[in-house]
């Protein structure tokens, strides 16, 4: 029997762009394409969204309060309490939900879990790395969501991972016995007019939140370092904390004529530079899946991805991408030195990604959803 109600309980949203961002809100879409009743409940991140419409799917922007250790924090967290409550019982009562579906564990799904307890709703959860591979330790700073999150997944019906790298940190620090992967995807009839990008050479790009995490450092120093075809260019995509750290690392390597800073791309930018990538490279230092590995095997772009983390479990060494440790900067030199002289290896790597890329769609990841909601 298919569910009634679902409701996308997400850390973020719309308009705000990344991994968990994109999972829900391709999710939430073709859920509705199918005839489910969805909406999506977010945080409200001071904003005062309200409710809106996108994609033809109902989103509420929610407050989520959680009290802090100061006399302050707690006098601000009573004051936010009340208005809180009504704003998220007002949620529930206008789509009466037959599942809580956490995406991304935050003061979301501390609310989630609350909700369920006290309706008896069924909850999921989902985990997308938050626990391992934040770039500010949240989970090790707040006892509060430890706590909750080890509570929640106990009490949860089912929790998924977007890897089993991810379901295995659950595991391992709070106590969640099962789990099931349930991986990203992408939507490959999606119909995109990439950006018009002129490259005049190789190009190496790498694109995602400009943080610590990411390892966007750890490519400059390997680029800075390789044997590259002469007219070799870096394009980083993106913006985080570390752009300003990341600009004078170039200046000191010598290769500010060769990098270039694109800022935060939108969506026909992103196809347009992977159409125009000689290789696209994931140098992080952990990374839980790396949906830009399929749209850069969508896109016919070779691909360098982390053996840290998620990307093993999808890429094949030397099938349709190499595996590389990051920390091991000779060795990443090297791969990028390898991938841009040999151009067979290149057009094996790219032709293989196509056909793996084949596996990860958001149909395929809705239908895992909906046949776990039926149980």
């Amino acid at each position: 029997m298919a569910p009634g109600p679902i409701a996308l309980v997400a850390s973020s949203y719309h308009p705000h762009v990344g991994g968990v961002e994109e999972h829900v809100r391709q999710v939430a879409a073709e859920l509705r394409r199918r005839g489910r009743q969805v909406a999506v409940w977010t945080v409200d991140r001071g904003e005062h969204l309200g409710t809106a419409q996108v994609d033809g799917v109902e989103v509420r922007y929610l407050p989520c309060p959680l009290p802090s250790a100061s006399v302050g924090g707690v006098l601000r967290f009573i004051l936010a309490l009340p208005p809180a409550v009504r704003a998220w019982r007002a949620a529930y009562r206008a789509l009466r939900p037959s599942v809580l579906h956490v995406q991304c564990f935050g003061p979301n799904g501390i609310w989630a879990w609350a909700l369920a307890r006290r309706t008896r709703t069924p909850l999921v959860i989902s985990s997308h790395g938050e626990t391992s591979g934040d770039d500010h330790n949240v989970f090790e700073k707040s006892t509060l969501l430890r706590w909750s999150l080890g509570r929640a997944v106990r009490d949860a019906s089912l929790t998924t991972g977007c890897s089993e790298v991810v379901l295995a940190d659950l595991r391992r620090r709070f106590g969640l016995d099962d789990g099931v992967v349930v991986p990203n995807g992408v939507n490959l009839d999606e119909k995109l007019d990439p950006a018009h990008v002129q490259a005049c050479g190789p190009v190496v790009l790498a694109l995602g939140r400009i943080e610590r995490t990411k390892g966007f450092d750890l490519l400059l120093r390997a680029f800075a370092r390789a044997d590259l075809p002469p007219g070799t260019r870096l394009a980083l995509g993106g913006d985080g904390t570390e752009v300003a750290v990341l600009r004078a690392l170039v200046t000191e390597l010598g290769v500010a004529d060769q990098v270039s800073f694109l800022g935060v791309l939108r969506r026909d930018g992103v196809a347009g530079w992977l159409d125009a990538a000689t290789v696209l490279v994931v140098p992080s230092r952990y990374e839980a899946f790396g949906i830009v590995i399929l749209e850069a095997w969508r896109a016919g772009t070779p691909v360098i991805a982390t053996s840290r983390g998620g990307p093993a479990e999808i890429v094949t060494e030397g099938v349709d991408g190499l595996l590389v440790d990051p920390l091991d900067v000779d060795s990443l030199a090297a791969a990028l030195a390898t991938l841009l002289r040999d151009r067979d290896l290149a057009r094996r790597l790219s032709v293989a990604g196509r056909r793996t890329v084949e596996r990860y769609t958001w149909a395929r990841t809705t239908d895992k959803y909906e046949e776990l909601y039926r149980r």
